[in-house]
């Protein structure tokens, strides 16, 4: 088998228009050929047309009352026609889909003329019988040569459309090369922003540790913590009291158990937020014990009603702390956590730390949040490099099959320069 002729693509609408101008000259002139005489045709029966119009605008000057009504419709008829046919635009540039855009519109100007003749002639006959006759020989000879040219199309110069259809696939092609280079570089661009992005937060979050490790941030970090840690503790110490806590409110709302309104407060802070209620109150929590012996009295009364289940546990929390100082420890925790938490951050240092470091946390997630868009950026220019190249891989081929059709040598076109 032999070797494939190498073409590259950029030489490849030049070497087809040699290999084919033997086909493609005769078509092209023929179509030319064709269209000047479409254009004759067209000139002679605007021609016709206007004699008509002369001649009816003569007659009907006369006044003539036996012919003024015929001679008035023959105007109005050769007007319209001129206006129809002059209406048709003639191409200058010949090519496959100009042609048959010229065609389709002659097909339909054409019936458009026939049927304006159709229903004028019988309101002008018997007068203008020659001019008619002329105007007919010239819409017959106009007729034929588009008869002649739809079959040219049809039969003949279907390969010039192939020729053509090449050319337009070379130009898809170079078209998707581009748009392949276009791309490469939006990725280079794009990776290059994302290689800085992925230094600057490594950076950005070692200065945060370095920032976090810090003597008295780490220090208020452990607080932190251990704020975090007690406030599950009295959460869980006070887990059985929720739900009593929250009906004894709605009680005291209703006026069926008493309480005082600083009370009242506390009782709201306990449901909302109970490590800051336990830790806002003095020694012995006090004000929490007296909200318990009325939840206790309510219980007793049967004004405040609970499972079973919820009724003994609820009970067993309440004697811990109202008999047995369950909390006291627990408070104390709370209360001197809080203590220090707040001394530290009243430090100078602290508050310095803790600008720059919300400053710092700041520019990370800016950073971050560029660099999950670039990610996205790049992911998505992958993507249409893909299907990029599938196209180019699918018009190449194309290419050429088309062309060894054309010229029946076994070409292979090159891609780079």
């Amino acid at each position: 088998m032999s070797q494939p002729l190498q073409l590259h693509l950029q030489h490849a609408r030049e070497w087809l228009s040699r290999e084919t101008e033997p086909l493609i000259a005769p078509l092209k002139n023929k179509a030319n050929g064709l269209v000047k005489e479409v254009k004759e045709r067209i000139d002679d029966a605007t021609q016709s047309s206007q004699r008509i119009l002369e001649n009816s605008e003569s007659e009907m000057n006369k006044n003539n009352p036996k012919t003024y009504r015929f001679a008035r419709n023959a105007n109005k008829f050769a007007q319209n026609f001129t206006d129809t046919i002059k209406a048709v635009t003639v191409p200058d540039d010949l090519n496959y889909e100009k042609l048959q855009t010229f065609y389709g519109n002659l097909e339909k100007t054409f019936a458009s003329l026939s049927q304006q003749r159709v229903e004028a002639y019988p309101y002008i006959s018997p007068y203008f019988i020659f001019d008619r006759r002329r105007l007919d020989v010239y819409l017959k000879r106009l007729y034929d040569i588009i008869k002649e040219l739809r079959n040219f199309l049809t039969a003949k110069y279907a390969k010039a459309k192939t020729v053509e259809d090449v050319y337009s696939l070379v130009d898809k092609l170079l078209q998707a090369i581009n748009e392949t280079k276009l791309n490469q570089e939006n990725r280079r661009l794009t990776e290059e922003r994302g290689a800085t992005l992925q230094k600057e937060i490594a950076e950005i979050q070692q200065k945060i540790a370095q920032t976090q490790a810090k003597a008295e941030l780490s220090e208020l970090l452990k607080l932190n913590q251990k704020v975090e840690g007690l406030r599950e503790n009295v959460k869980h110490s006070l887990r059985y009291l929720q739900k009593p806590f929250f009906k004894l409110q709605s009680l005291a709302r209703t006026s069926e158990v008493a309480i005082p309104l600083d009370e009242m407060n506390k009782l709201g802070d306990y449901l909302n937020d109970p490590f800051m209620a336990l830790a806002s109150e003095e020694n012995g929590h006090s004000t929490l014990k007296s909200i318990l012996k009325k939840l206790d009295s309510a219980i007793a009364q049967g004004k405040l009603k609970l499972k079973s289940t919820r009724l003994r546990k609820a009970q067993e929390q309440i004697n811990g702390i109202l008999n047995k100082d369950s909390l006291g420890e627990l408070q104390k925790s709370c209360k001197e956590t809080l203590s220090q938490r707040k001394q530290l951050l009243a430090s100078e240092t602290v508050t310095a730390l803790q600008n720059q470091l919300t400053q710092l946390q700041t520019k990370l997630r800016e950073l971050q949040k560029e660099n999950e868009y670039v990610n996205s950026k790049n992911k998505a220019l992958k993507d249409e490099q893909e299907k990029l190249q599938e196209r180019i891989n699918y018009l190449k081929k194309e290419l050429e099959k088309n062309i060894s059709q054309l010229t029946n040598k076994n070409v292979q076109i090159v891609l780079t320069a």
